[in-house]
């Protein structure tokens, strides 16, 4: 038997004096237990030279198919065996925790109630940095200065067509951008970014589109529609909000092409009959006159 094989060998049989050492390692197990809870010992395995772990059985109630593993070393050339660590430890066949998910990905649409707060991060990818005005005061403010239009010196201005100096209107104060920034909706310190657009157009598609159930059956399309409300933006193109208040969708946003039964021009109600006029009035007293004798 060459060197190499021994060597081999070697390193993957149990050191003897390390496997042996059952009663040192089910102490150990014993004192980080409860009495009574460390079971039969079910194996030895190697760790590596001179390295040894013994495994017991868990009889606690709440841990089936734990077991407890005690691991014990041997110095080079030394005959004493020491404790390493006893940890309890989940086996093949262990009752497993599920794997810990972020709330933020465990969260669904409707999970959130009155008094619940849903903090954003600060590099959320929906969102994008956006005007906020907060260190300008209102527009109709006392404390807004309405900048003074000074004439630059030693040039002359464009000149009209009638040949008269063209004079500058008065450049808007920064209270007028600002009011006309809330107009547009730019008034807030983060707007949605396009990639937010995408990703709620997505879902709205996906909830309310065309190749839903209900859109697929309907008479009609939803941009036909005299309940549509249609969006501002570049979403006015695609979605709208539904008004109808008996359609599943009243109050959310649907694709344009997502259609219901409740289609106003598709489902108009027929007029009520009306019944000819009578041939006898029965409603009506005719008066009699009555001959004198």
């Amino acid at each position: 038997m060459s060197a190499a094989t021994r060597s081999t060998r070697s390193r993957r049989t149990p050191d003897r004096l390390c496997s042996e050492a059952v009663d040192l390692a089910r102490g150990a197990a014993e004192e980080a237990a409860r009495p009574g809870m460390v079971g039969e010992h079910l194996e030895a395995v190697w760790e590596g030279d001179r390295i040894v772990t013994h495994l017991f059985a868990c009889e606690e109630p709440g841990y089936r198919g734990w077991h407890w593993a005690v691991t014990v070393a041997r110095a080079s050339r030394a005959k004493t065996v020491t404790l390493d660590e006893a940890v309890l430890l989940p086996g093949q066949h262990a009752i497993l925790a599920p794997q810990w998910v972020p709330w933020s990905e465990r969260l669904r649409p409707g999970d959130m109630g009155p008094g619940d707060l849903l903090p954003t991060e600060s590099d959320d990818l929906r969102l994008e940095p956006g005007t906020s005005g907060e260190d300008s005061p209102p527009p109709n403010s006392a404390l807004v200065k309405e900048p003074q239009a000074t004439e630059p010196q030693g040039e002359a201005g464009p000149e009209s067509e009638d040949g008269e100096e063209y004079q500058p209107e008065h450049p808007p104060t920064r209270a007028e951008i600002v009011s006309v920034a809330q107009e547009l909706g730019m008034g807030r310190p983060r707007v949605l970014s396009r990639y937010g657009l995408q990703l709620a157009a997505e879902r709205w598609e996906e909830s309310h589109g065309p190749r839903t159930p209900m859109a697929q059956s309907a008479p009609g399309a939803c941009d036909s529609c005299g309940f549509l409300v249609p969006l501002s933006g570049s979403l006015r193109q695609v979605f709208g909000v539904c008004a109808n208040e008996n359609s599943p969708a009243d109050g959310h946003v649907v694709a344009l092409d997502y259609g219901c039964g409740g289609h106003s021009e598709r489902a108009v109600m027929p007029e009520p009959p009306r019944p000819p006029a009578p041939v006898i009035d029965e409603t009506r007293v005719d008066p009699l006159e009555l001959h004198q004798s």
